[in-house]
């Protein structure tokens, strides 16, 4: 099975190895059937300590690294 992959941005870098992102997905309401924009924050892994509050990031799925981690943080694109 595949393993997913999102993009989103950081909006913590807090902890020691970990940053979470925010992910907004646009989904149409199934009875206005209007566009609407839901998000989701997910704590990846960041091994290096490289991304900053503000960076779009891209994470893939993996195997559980703690209670609350199961991504991993794959490339970073610098965002001013």
């Amino acid at each position: 099975m595949p393993k997913r992959i999102l993009q989103g941005k950081v909006v913590s870098n807090k902890n020691d190895k970990t940053v979470v992102v925010k992910v907004i997905r646009k989904i149409t309401h199934p009875v206005y059937k209007k566009i609407v924009q839901v998000s989701k924050k997910y704590t990846a892994h960041d091994e290096t300590n490289q991304c900053q509050e503000g960076d779009s990031v891209k994470i893939i799925e993996c195997r559980p690294l703690s209670k609350r981690k199961r991504w991993k943080v794959i490339s970073e694109d610098q965002a001013a």
